[in-house]
């Protein structure tokens, strides 16, 4: 009984993501929302088919935190969110202040690779020092990343505030190789881009946006187009895998 219900969810799930995908504009604006466990209201579930009617291609999803946290609602929303054809980036909230080998080791164990169907690459959310220094906090950071790539055959996005990066980091222009995500809610055309990045792969222009199918308030992220087209960016289904 449950190997059948399996098999009938993979093909719903198949079917789902070839029609919604195909029809997908490859010159639209391509943008989408990032949830955690914050925006599952009293346990309810997000409708992934009404988030991706709505005009959006994709969601990042957190999956772990530090050593002990996985997002409860990860897998389930990792299912639906691909039935419903909308493109699945997830991530990794660094706790510095913990070794990053391990950490690394646990995202990639939770999300099973980020190299399949409709993945974008894995990502990791720097928004804590953790009392480290910048240059051991750079330190850290690429042996997170490292890590990461090596166990998932992917490079990484980073996530990030200007001002975080400016600080914590001490602006550094180490990690140009991998795409930058960034959050900038002033309103501006477009974000500030620490470090002396060549470009933005995603900004998350506010924090308080809403998408029906959500509900709860959300994050909200557009795709610059930096690192070329978004179908090939996120193995929708006519490339294979990147």
């Amino acid at each position: 009984m449950a190997g059948r219900h399996r098999l009938a969810l993979a093909a719903f799930a198949a079917t789902g993501i070839l029609a919604t995908m195909a029809a997908a504009p490859a010159t639209a604006e391509v943008s989408g929302p990032d949830v955690s466990s914050w925006q599952h209201i009293d346990g309810r579930g997000i409708d992934w088919h009404a988030v991706r009617a709505s005009g959006n291609h994709f969601a990042m999803v957190k999956a772990t935190e530090g050593l002990s946290y996985v997002n409860p609602y990860f897998v389930p929303d990792s299912l639906l969110m691909r039935a419903a054809g909308v493109a699945r980036g997830t991530y990794h909230y660094a706790r510095p202040a913990l070794a990053p080998e391990p950490q690394a080791a646990m995202y990639a164990a939770v999300v099973l690779g980020q190299n399949g169907m409709l993945d974008l690459p894995p990502v990791l959310d720097m928004e804590d020092s953790g009392g480290l220094s910048p240059a051991a906090l750079i330190d850290w950071t690429h042996r997170y990343l490292n890590t990461v790539q090596a166990l998932t055959g992917r490079t990484p996005i980073i996530y990030t505030y200007p001002n975080f990066w400016r600080t914590a980091m001490a602006d550094s222009p180490e990690f140009h190789r991998y795409p930058l995500w960034i959050a900038d809610y002033r309103g501006n055309e477009g974000p500030e881009v620490p470090g002396g990045w060549p470009a933005w792969t995603f900004w998350q222009y506010t924090d308080s946006g809403r998408i029906p199918g959500i509900a709860a308030g959300t994050d909200i992220n557009v795709y610059s187009g930096a690192q070329g087209d978004f179908a090939r960016f996120a193995n929708m289904p006519s490339f294979g895998s990147s």
